[in-house]
């Protein structure tokens, strides 16, 4: 008897690399996680599929990390990205290999990306959606913390001064010190109030410094995009 052909997955390309003389290995963004595969013929119709921000159907054959793609088919709506809707889908693109383990389920993960390309491309407000992006990212893969209580479990006073200890949460301080957050913006985070002064830009820091120790210490080339020349 002849075994069936694994069922198609949604997927989404996150990065796509030259593999031998004709191939390219391929990272797939999908809900069963991140996958590694290699598209053979890279340079016929598969390889002008093999790109960022195009919904895919792939069938993925073989049981080892690295995948083999068998059928691969455009899917639903894919995401047209210009100027800093692309540098933000890359961004994102980026985030994701450097942070989701191969292989590792996280549908919402999946979902909510699929979400904010076809936001972006609708051109909506850039920085709230990447800071949604980053907040769901890190509470999904175990590194989420509370926006309205602290480490001790108390209540973010309005008033209070707060760093960030990444492995538990924010710490009320009595002494100013760089990088450090009021209560008000944090408060307006919790709740995505996005029109309340400081909070986007305090969101923007708080996500750098919650990153910054999953990311092990090595830059985002994506962010190089958003340098004004």
């Amino acid at each position: 008897m002849s075994q069936n052909p694994p069922p198609a997955q949604p997927a989404y390309v996150l990065h796509s690399r030259a593999y031998r003389e004709t191939s390219a290995l391929v990272d797939f963004l999908t809900p069963q996680g991140r996958l590694r595969a290699v598209l053979r013929s890279a340079r016929g119709k598969a390889g002008t599929l093999a790109r960022p921000f195009v919904a895919l159907e792939v069938e993925f054959r073989g049981k080892g990390e690295l995948k083999n793609v068998g059928r691969m088919e455009s899917s639903g709506t894919s995401a047209w990205l210009n100027g800093e809707a692309l540098f933000s889908g890359l961004y994102l693109n980026e985030l994701l290999i450097r942070l989701l383990p191969a292989e590792d389920p996280h549908p919402a993960v999946f979902d909510h990306y699929a979400a904010t390309l076809l936001a972006l491309a609708e051109g909506r407000p850039l920085e709230p959606l990447l800071r949604s992006f980053e907040w769901r990212l890190l509470d999904d893969l175990g590194y989420g913390f509370s926006l309205n209580t602290d480490l001790h479990g108390d209540p973010i006073a309005p008033d209070g001064l707060y760093r960030l200890q990444v492995d538990a949460g924010l710490e009320q301080v009595h002494l100013l010190q760089p990088g450090l957050f009021n209560g008000t913006e944090l408060l307006a985070m919790a709740e995505a109030d996005w029109s309340a002064p400081g909070a986007l830009s305090a969101a923007k820091r708080l996500m750098r410094q919650a990153l910054a120790v999953h990311l092990g210490g090595r830059p985002l080339v994506s962010r190089e995009l958003f340098r004004k020349p």
